[in-house]
């Protein structure tokens, strides 16, 4: 199944201890980039949460914003020791190498990380909830990404249809191009053979004709249409073949505009472009 690279959750948990909320919001990006925000007393999930990003998410920009808010009333505040001893002797060696520097005041001591910590709540449960937590979201996410993906699907899809209308349509046209290349050959021969001799003048007209045949570009086309088909039903990330797929209609259907010598194949094959302009820039949203 499709699936996009757009989405967004949010999720909560209230407790005795307080609360949860763990938004996760994901943009198309050519890798998978997360990006976290988290209080200070949960830092330490980041591993666990960039591992469950990488193990279930191929590509995107993921955003996760955890916030917590412990109960009223059930939480203090208290010094690291530990952590200020550790500042309190950095600080003197910057003293000792560059005597005019400013020190901080007890404000700004407080105010650095892990100097103050809250106390009050249950840091493991705390931690656990939060797992669980982001394991919801998570699933929730990427249930919004094949929701998206489905309708991605079906769009392109409509594009697919098109791209054959277009196909039978110059297919259709066929004889009243190769008369008109016809009539163009004949046109360049008649000032060819003043010009060339025999031999040169058959392996012109070959040349002549190859160029003007359009029905190679055409099997291409339906190969490629196909092909698009049977990516958009595989299980996994699929975008960049999709990529991939739409280059290859745009070079037949350059090609295609290109060979064009009546009206009505120079309008289908800028259909044909629209079309799949309209396909690549869906695809840029697929994982």
């Amino acid at each position: 199944m499709t699936h996009s690279m757009t989405a967004f959750t949010r999720q909560t948990i209230e407790a005795d201890w307080g609360s949860l909320q763990l938004e996760l919001r994901s943009v198309n990006q050519r890798y998978l980039e997360p990006h976290f925000r988290l209080p200070e007393a949960l830092r330490d999930l980041e591993p666990a949460f960039r591992e469950a990003l990488r193990n279930r998410l191929a590509r995107g920009k993921v955003e996760c914003t955890l916030r917590f808010e412990p109960a009223a009333g059930g939480e203090s505040l208290a010094v690291n020791r530990t952590r200020l001893a550790e500042l309190a002797r950095a600080l003197h060696e910057v003293r000792a190498e560059v005597p005019d520097a400013e020190m901080p005041n007890a404000l700004a001591l407080l105010d650095h990380p892990g100097v103050v910590e809250s106390r009050g709540a249950d840091l493991e449960t705390v931690q656990r909830e939060a797992l669980a937590l982001f394991d919801t979201a998570l699933n929730d996410l990427i249930a919004g990404r094949a929701r998206e993906g489905k309708r991605l699907a079906e769009l392109i899809q409509s594009r697919l249809d098109g791209v054959r209308i277009q196909v039978a349509e110059v297919r259709a046209l066929l004889p009243s191009i190769l008369e008109r290349q016809r009539a163009q050959l004949l046109e360049r021969l008649e000032t060819l053979k003043a010009e060339l001799e025999p031999q040169r003048l058959e392996a012109e007209i070959a040349l002549l004709a190859q160029k003007a045949d359009v029905d190679e570009e055409l099997d291409r086309l339906e190969t490629h249409v196909t092909e698009v088909e049977r990516q958009l039903k595989q299980k996994g990330p699929v975008g960049r073949r999709l990529d991939f797929l739409m280059q290859e209609l745009n070079r037949e259907a350059n090609t295609l505009s290109s060979k064009a010598v009546v009206a009505e194949s120079t309008r289908c094959a800028v259909e044909l472009k629209v079309l799949i302009e309209q396909m690549r820039e869906q695809i840029q949203n697929i994982e």
